[in-house]
Parts: structure tokens; C-alpha cells; sequence
């Protein structure tokens, strides 16, 4: 599977951007990833609903993400809860091919991964389905994943249950990038230090 080359302003969501952002400035104070107890992005909470959190199992070669919650509506996406399993048994054969090689990247180059998807919802809708990835770790290899799952269709209203299963198709991939140029976030309408100000 291809990943291109990107930098952060490759994310299209306006949230997904702010919740990358709270990411960057954590990694490059030292140009490591986050321990996951930082990461504390303004409005959190509103976001939840739209996030999976995962714990990486390092004692199983390849290592295996336990799905440690699940927003709500992933769950109507995937059709039921995912919370105490593997991700890889979580969605089953059909579409462990074309999801956990993203994840796979995410862990293999320790750095967020942003991917666009599209598929028909059970009316025939098309939803694009944009997925990012943030690792973190504890001073090593990564040791945890936060996930931000996006659906939106220019069709306007779409039905998310069973979005994932509920069709023969599977997700069609418009967009795989990994996030490794331009590492760092520069608030808007900052002057950057250094520079010298002069007052007439």
C-alpha cells in the first residue's frame, strides 16, 4: 500500500486539523512523539464521539491494537461496539486488507497518518470517510493510538449505521499520506521570535 508525503495541511476537517495541531506542539518541542497523558486539546470533549482510543499489544509480533473505547458513532458505522477487542478482529476479514495496513504505517513510521475513503452508504450515498492517526509512546516504540473518524457526504443527510458493513463494496482509498514534513504548528498571527520590532 502507497503513502504519499504531506505535511499537516493536508487535513481537510477544521477539527481534525486542531486536534493535529495540540499533537505537533507536543512533538516538536524534542522531535518525539507524545506521551498520551499530554495531549489535552481545547474543546476534547466535543470530540469525542468521533475518536478511538488504542493500546498497542508489543508482545505479539506484529503488535495488535486493543480498541480501548469507541466514539459513538463508529460504533453505528461498524454496527456494534468495539471496546475490550482486537482492532484486527474487530473488523474482520473483509476489511482488515484495506484498514490495517494505514494503521500498520502509523506504528511503523511513529508519525499521524491521514487517509480519505469513500463508500455508498445502504441508500447509495457516497460518504468520504477521512481517518487520522496520531501515535504516541512513553519514551519508546508507540505505545498508544488515537484515532479521529470523520464522515461527511455532499449529498447532505447519509445513514452511518452499518456504513462499514452494510454493502458489498468495499471503502474505496482517495487519499493515504503519512505526516512527515512541516512537523511543527505555528499559531496564526504570531509574530516569530527573533524578529525585530521597531515603533516610530
Amino acid at each position: 500500500m502507497e503513502f504519499e508525503s504531506a505535511n499537516p495541511t493536508i487535513v481537510k476537517s477544521i477539527k481534525q486539523r486542531d486536534l493535529l495541531n495540540t499533537w505537533l506542539r507536543l512533538y516538536a518541542r524534542e522531535q518525539l512523539i507524545p506521551r498520551i497523558e499530554e495531549y489535552q486539546p481545547e474543546r476534547f470533549a466535543d470530540e469525542l464521539p468521533d475518536l478511538v482510543f488504542y493500546t498497542v499489544d508489543t508482545a505479539q509480533a506484529p503488535p495488535r491494537l486493543l480498541i480501548d473505547s469507541d466514539g459513538t458513532r463508529m460504533s453505528s458505522a461498524y454496527g456494534y461496539t468495539g471496546k475490550g477487542r482486537y482492532l484486527d478482529d474487530y473488523l474482520g476479514p473483509r476489511l482488515v486488507p484495506v484498514v490495517m495496513p494505514v494503521y500498520c504505517e502509523c506504528l511503523r513510521r511513529a508519525l499521524p497518518v491521514y487517509t480519505i475513503s469513500s463508500i455508498d452508504d445502504i441508500y447509495g450515498r457516497i460518504v468520504a470517510y477521512e481517518r487520522l492517526l496520531m501515535p504516541f509512546s512513553q519514551g519508546g516504540n508507540v505505545t498508544h493510538v488515537i484515532a479521529s473518524l470523520k464522515t461527511i457526504s455532499e449529498d447532505g443527510g447519509f445513514e452511518i449505521r452499518n456504513l462499514m458493513r452494510g454493502n458489498d463494496t468495499l471503502p474505496t482509498a482517495k487519499l493515504r499520506a503519512v505526516i512527515d514534513r512541516d512537523l511543527f504548528h505555528r499559531a496564526p498571527g504570531r509574530i516569530p521570535a527573533g524578529d525585530v520590532i521597531e515603533f516610530g
